[in-house]
């Protein structure tokens, strides 16, 4: 190191042999032992009793750098997937256009890889360059270069605490920059998700993007549209629960990557209404996610997308449709379009219905309709998508007011309120009592049945609901 720093000062190339690793020591990196899972430690362990290379490796080892634990850890080695999963009881080999075996303790997952070699000239690829399947093994000089930023090809040995840097990450973590190994170009068009990765890792971690690292991107980004729509959505999900999501999509705009690339995202960016309301919904979950809570995928969706089913759904209604099944034609036009898209799950557009679905019926605070949308199991989340209406500005804060004590009340303060929002007739009238029709005289028999049927009001509610 001291020697490379020399040549730097001095101006003079680096020539160091790339299949070489500069090799850093404990008290050169600084990783603290004790935020490696000891799982990740039993299974580099295992696999080097039987004689094999295995290095914690990439995310892990950049998080390790920067002193954070890390959520995931990643095992590469030169052993084969089939000699990995005979080591481990629980494991099990995935994956078809490269192998890899998950290894199981207990609810940990751990993702070992063989290391990869270059790809071959003959490796099936699509039209616009994009590798689809290469499962190639190789030396680990070759599996460093073939991973996609520096700052993500370090090798991490538990054994030794030994960090293994073959392409500078260590001085692009402390100078945090952000720079692809290799041609960008060449690279994006190998995996065009990579353009998306590097905006979630300089978004998330603060990083610059290396200026050659970000040139081709905004002529490159259309090479997305030919990306598995599933792949897609598993790094639009990441990128948006990041804990960075706003920060993330400002870097979107800045790169070209919005506009006419991810329709979800074009929505989000578009749509000036909007715009309040959306930001409110990702500072919500960034802050949920640095605070360690849960996030609902199918809240974030469903508010990224509410303002195009809002438009829809007022179109409808000015077609003459009523308010109800005009709100689900919305939705199922907003879904069918971004399914196209994004690779959206069944449950999670289902999620995302029924919060979209709950919003007519916050409205309703008469009689049993409060009661009843208490019982709702995804009331939760629908009265958090009310909140965020009611602080966009897009209702009156009054409504919220009205749920949130309504839902924090007792018995009695439900009733009160439920008494006190008797809404009035449409146009701000009055509600008028419509005046019983007369009819002949009935006996008193009956009268009894008469009045053995459901109160007033009953079929009215049941029907609303």
């Amino acid at each position: 190191m001291i020697k490379k720093f020399i040549r730097k000062i001095l101006g003079v190339k680096d020539e160091r042999d790339p299949t070489q690793p500069d090799i850093l020591g404990p008290d050169e990196h600084g990783i603290d032992p004790k935020l490696v899972s000891p799982n990740a430690i039993r299974v580099t362990q295992t696999l080097q009793e039987a004689g094999y290379k295995a290095f914690v490796v990439g995310g892990a080892v950049r998080d390790l750098l920067l002193g954070v634990k890390p959520k995931d850890f990643d095992i590469a080695t030169d052993a084969t997937p089939e000699e990995v999963k005979k080591l481990f009881r629980r494991a099990f080999i995935i994956g078809r256009r490269f192998q890899i075996v998950h290894v199981m303790f207990g609810q940990e997952l751990l993702e070992v890889t063989t290391f990869r070699g270059n790809a071959a000239v003959s490796a099936p690829k699509d039209e616009h360059g994009r590798v689809l399947r290469d499962n190639n093994f190789g030396p680990q000089h070759e599996d460093a270069e073939r991973r996609d930023f520096t700052i993500n090809a370090m090798y991490y040995d538990p054994a030794t605490q030994a960090v293994l840097d073959y392409h500078g990450g260590i001085a692009d973590i402390r100078d945090k920059v952000l720079r692809i190994i290799g041609q960008p170009e060449a690279r994006y068009r190998e995996d065009p998700v990579r353009m998306l990765r590097v905006v979630r890792f300089a978004a998330k971690l603060q990083f610059t993007i290396e200026p050659a690292t970000r040139a081709p991107i905004p002529v490159m980004a259309p090479l997305i549209d030919n990306v598995p729509a599933a792949r897609v959505f598993d790094e639009m999900l990441k990128l948006l629960l990041s804990g960075h999501a706003l920060a993330c999509l400002k870097e979107l705009r800045s790169s070209g990557l919005h506009h006419g690339l991810l329709p979800l995202l074009d929505v989000v960016l578009e749509q000036p209404i909007g715009m309040k309301f959306v930001t409110l919904a990702l500072e919500s979950t960034d802050a949920r996610v640095k605070a360690g809570k849960g996030v609902s995928p199918g809240f974030l969706f469903a508010s990224l997308l509410w303002h195009q089913v809002l438009e829809k759904w007022n179109a409808y209604r000015s077609a003459g449709e009523a308010p109800i099944p005009a709100l689900h034609l919305a939705a199922d036009d907003v879904l069918d379009n971004q399914t196209e898209n994004l690779a959206l799950q069944r449950r999670i557009a289902t999620d995302m219905r029924d919060i979209w679905a709950m919003q007519p019926r916050f409205e309703r605070r008469n009689g049993k309709n409060p009661y009843k949308l208490l019982e709702h199991p995804r009331f939760r989340a629908g009265f958090d998508f009310l909140l965020l209406r009611c602080e966009s500005g897009e209702l009156d804060a009054e409504l919220g007011n009205w749920w949130a004590t309504f839902y924090g009340g007792d018995v009695a303060e439900r009733e009160r309120l439920v008494n006190a929002a008797r809404e009035p007739a449409a146009g701000g009238a009055a509600a008028k009592k419509r005046p019983r029709r007369r009819g002949p005289r009935k006996t008193g028999d009956e009268a009894g049945g008469a009045d053995s049927g459901a109160p007033s009001g009953a079929a009215g509610a049941a029907g609303e609901d």
